[in-house]
């Protein structure tokens, strides 16, 4: 009989509880959508660039850390790309004013290697899926001469 009474309980509880949760909205339960249309102009995007990381730099290896502000860092291209919203992008990297730079998509830090002892520069540029540039910030730094234990 307390079985009955019991399993009895648990049932109204768990039928009341389904009536008040099918009652929600998809939006009540996971907020608004994230992929509806902007109806105002994105503000402009922002590329921050950090100076390398002290730590690995002591060893010779330079890590930058960026972000980039209102604007999504994705391997997407072209001109159609350019109706994407909220609005992507991504980064080309110019070390020491070579006249040549990359692409990147990956929105993780900068990491170069093998670079000389002395002074150098990194030019981050922040580019639209056409390439077209949005925002740039240059950090300079020095790769130490390097102590090797004995």
């Amino acid at each position: 009989m307390l079985t009955r009474l019991f399993i009895s309980t648990l049932l109204m509880s768990a039928s009341a509880t389904c009536a008040w949760a099918e009652r929600l909205s998809a939006a009540d339960v996971l907020g608004p959508a994230a992929v509806a249309p902007l109806d105002h102009p994105q503000p402009p995007a922002r590329l921050i660039v950090d100076a390398p990381l002290a730590g690995p730099l002591r060893k010779g290896a330079v890590f930058i850390q960026y972000r980039a502000e209102n604007l999504r860092i994705e391997p997407v291209f072209g001109p159609e790309a350019l109706k994407i919203t909220p609005r992507i992008g991504h980064i080309h990297v110019i070390v020491d004013d070579n006249p040549w730079h990359w692409a990147d998509t990956s929105g993780e830090p900068v990491i170069l290697v093998g670079l000389p002892v002395g002074p150098h520069k990194v030019t981050i540029i922040l580019a639209d899926p056409t390439h077209k540039p949005i925002d740039s910030k240059t950090v300079t730094f020095n790769v130490p001469v390097q102590i090797v234990p004995h």
